[in-house]
């Protein structure tokens, strides 16, 4: 098969980590040619989708000492073509958040790929409608207490019911600008002009859940079906156990309660054309619904001594 990647710049990738990364390797392992492009690249072109695409060859990473190497010079380019993404069996959309007027510009000539012919991986018209940390208010049976505000008495209300609450941008990843809010604290107005804009911008503020010092849980979901989890825990003085602000992983499972919640949302999610899914888990209730580049497949490999990106392909591409 061939698939086409949009990407963020390749030689910022870190592949000892990038989940992108882990599901390209895995596709040239199995036979299949990999293609990468960026939004930029995209057109229309009497009436279709088409990228300025280049070919990609890999030099997989390595596990050694307990922990992924990858070679100097990992990946290799080759000329670039001008080819309607009709062409692929399938797109994969891993260009990471936020989720700026040009990434929803790029799901829009995304829209004009038949379904058909080639699959897009996660569906334009889905992660349009899937805002990272609003999304998950569609399950509010699995989710715990949560507003979407920009009005500091509502916030305030919630948090003097709550006693302590987290705010979240409803644009971030990787745990930016996440803050945790405490009954009291003499910065309350201070925190919320700041993250609202001057009540400009919503946020979200749920209550905290002290199982967060225990870990943040990711678990992968495509096809609607959970295929494996990581758990990552806060280290130090900091509340957040995303790895990108320094989060230690641990091997985990998925509970009998985890599945409650994956069975909560896939039905959904499957409706949505949301196929490659990482939702967030904190003490058995569902945080975040993460669609555009949900990370964790190298953690999850590493300690599970599995390949979740040719499950991935697997999943997505059995005949």
């Amino acid at each position: 098969m061939k698939f086409a990647f949009i990407i963020d710049p390749i030689s910022k990738l870190d592949p000892t980590h990038d989940s992108s990364v882990a599901i390209m390797e895995a596709a040239q392992i199995l036979g299949h040619e990999i293609w990468i492009t960026y939004i930029s690249d995209l057109s229309i072109v009497d009436g279709k989708a088409y990228a300025h695409l280049q070919p990609l060859t890999l030099q997989p990473v390595k596990l050694v000492d307990n922990h992924w190497v990858a070679e100097n010079n990992w990946y290799s380019l080759h000329s670039s073509q001008f080819l309607p993404l009709e062409t692929f069996d399938g797109v994969f959309m891993r260009k990471d958040p936020p989720v700026t007027i040009p990434y929803l510009y790029a799901t829009y000539i995304l829209d004009l790929i038949n379904p058909q012919k080639t699959k897009v991986i996660n569906s334009p018209q889905g992660i349009r409608c899937a805002n990272e940390k609003i999304y998950a208010l569609n399950f509010t049976s699995v989710i715990p207490d949560t507003i979407v505000s920009q009005n500091k008495s509502v916030i305030a209300d919630f948090l003097e019911a709550k006693g302590e609450a987290v705010i979240k941008p409803l644009g971030g990843k990787a745990g930016e600008g996440i803050l945790f809010l405490e009954k009291g604290d003499r910065n309350f107005n201070s925190l919320i002009e700041v993250s609202t804009k001057q009540g400009q911008e919503p946020v979200m503020v749920q209550q905290y859940l002290p199982a967060a010092k225990e870990g943040d849980k990711r678990i992968i979901i495509v096809n609607g079906k959970p295929l494996g989890a990581v758990n990552r825990i806060p280290t130090g003085k900091e509340f957040r156990g995303n790895m990108a602000v320094g989060g230690r992983v641990a091997k985990t499972e998925i509970t009998p309660e985890d599945l409650k919640i994956c069975h909560a949302v896939a039905p959904r999610l499957m409706a949505d054309g949301l196929t490659f899914v990482g939702i967030d888990v904190i003490g058995g209730y569902l945080t975040e619904v993460n669609v555009t580049s949900p990370t964790g497949i190298r953690e999850i490999d590493f300690l599970n001594n599995v390949s979740l990106g040719k499950e991935t392909i697997y999943s997505l591409f059995a005949p």
